[in-house]
């Protein structure tokens, strides 16, 4: 009598053995896809900056993620459908008809399982590990496939160019702007970021997104220096100012002549001194005209990162700001773009205010200096209050009301209710805000 037939004969096994290689190869796509999605840029720059070559590697493979993820996804469907038809005929062939139904269940049992969800779990939880150890091997595939990337690439951009879409090539650089703006709203709603190191990295990012419109100092606050004045009396409102430089006017406001800076002309007082033996009448030869310096204008929308660069470029602290017309508008310095940055700075030359800006009283408003910007405000009390239309909190009532409110006045809008609290001629000075 013939002995027994083995169950599974040798191309059986070799069969289980390439469908065991296939869900393999399926768990390096998988994980594959999900470290270098998920990876971060700045840890993988990082890394390669300390030298690891796997890191770099990984920041060139994602750098054209299109072709990146196409390699993946081609790899990924390759294996998983030759596994299940590897699996169909194995199984057909070992229980018959019901085999189709088997491998069905089987496989997606394995794929889901071994293929899916435990080599995504291992690489979201090691992102930047995993991305350095897989990306060579990511990037020689990527050159092997590029033929067939090539042809799916230009059937995509085709199918999405008939439903009115193109890709945004500075969606990457805009994207990564958000994504830092957004870890660091997070990193402070978690704790993890305290409220005055997110302002100052907040402050930092949105240099480039403000004006110099919306932090000068505006020209009704603005200390001048008639130039026509007797050179005792330009010495004495010099030193008596708060301030180190004063702008120069001759005859009319708008027409600025100059810039004094008081040590400047402290520097002309002693020279003019020593030459008449410290007589008292000597200063009345003084010529204030002789040690201003040229006033630097520039126009109300420049961004204050450009002004930034410019005043470290001509190494000033200071510019008279002027609308479209070339009429005066305000003044900014240095010092205004850092307190966007850093918040306000004081010194013991600063004025103290005799009213806060931003106080409370025993009903629980919030007492506001109508010149308060939003953007102040907001950063205070974490608010969002918009400033697309206006600057500060009174030119946000204003606008929202449509008029100029009479003091006593109340509105309802963007959760917070406003009173006018003081009014002087058509300026709202103080207002009270209440969270609704």
């Amino acid at each position: 009598m013939d002995a027994a037939a083995p169950l599974l004969d040798t191309a059986d096994w070799i069969m289980a053995g390439a469908i065991l290689c296939l869900l393999l190869l399926s768990a390096f796509f998988s994980g594959s896809e999900t470290a270098l999605t998920a990876a971060s840029r700045g840890k993988l720059k990082a890394q390669a900056d300390k030298g690891s070559s796997g890191a770099a590697t990984a920041m060139r493979v994602t750098e054209d993620s299109e072709r990146m993820i196409g390699a993946l996804l081609l790899g990924n469907n390759i294996v998983n459908i030759l596994s299940a038809s590897l699996a169909t005929a194995l199984l057909t062939r070992l229980v018959g008809a019901n085999g189709v139904a088997l491998a069905t269940f089987v496989m997606t049992a394995l794929v889901l399982v071994f293929g899916e969800v435990l080599p995504k779990t291992l690489s979201i939880t090691y992102p930047e590990q995993v991305a350095a150890r897989v990306a060579p091997i990511i990037r020689v595939l990527m050159v092997v496939f590029s033929p067939v990337i090539l042809v799916v690439r230009m059937l995509v951009r085709g199918l999405l160019r008939l439903m009115g879409l193109t890709p945004d090539p500075e969606g990457r650089m805009l994207a990564m702007r958000e994504e830092i703006v957004g870890a660091i709203a997070l990193g402070h709603s978690e704790g993890a970021v305290e409220k005055e190191d997110r302002d100052r990295l907040l402050g930092a990012l949105h240099l480039g997104d403000r004006t110099v419109e919306e932090v000068m100092r505006h020209r009704r606050h603005i200390e001048m220096v008639d130039a026509d004045l007797p050179s005792e009396t330009i010495l004495t409102q010099v030193l008596s100012s708060p301030h180190t430089r004063l702008p120069l006017y001759r005859g009319d406001s708008e027409n600025i002549v100059g810039v004094i800076h008081a040590k400047d002309l402290l520097r002309e007082v002693d020279r003019v001194m020593r030459q008449n033996s410290g007589v008292a009448d000597a200063l009345t030869d003084l010529d204030v005209m002789k040690v201003a310096m040229k006033p630097y204008f520039v126009p109300e929308t420049t961004t204050l990162d450009e002004q930034m660069r410019e005043f470290l470029k001509r190494r000033t602290h200071f510019a008279i700001v002027v609308d479209e017309y070339g009429g005066i508008q305000g003044l900014i310095t240095l010092e205004d773009i850092i307190e966007e940055i850093t918040g306000d700075i004081t010194d013991e030359f600063d004025v103290v205010q005799k009213e806060e800006a931003l106080s409370r009283d025993a009903n629980g408003d919030y007492i506001v200096d109508g010149a308060m910007t939003i953007r102040d405000l907001n950063r205070a009390m974490d608010w969002q209050l918009p400033d697309d239309e206006a600057n500060t909190i009174a030119g946000l009532v204003i606008h929202e009301a449509q008029m100029i409110p009479a003091e006593g006045q109340a509105f309802s809008f963007h959760g917070f209710r406003f009173e006018v609290a003081a009014k002087r001629e058509n300026r709202l000075t103080r207002l009270k805000i209440r969270p609704l």
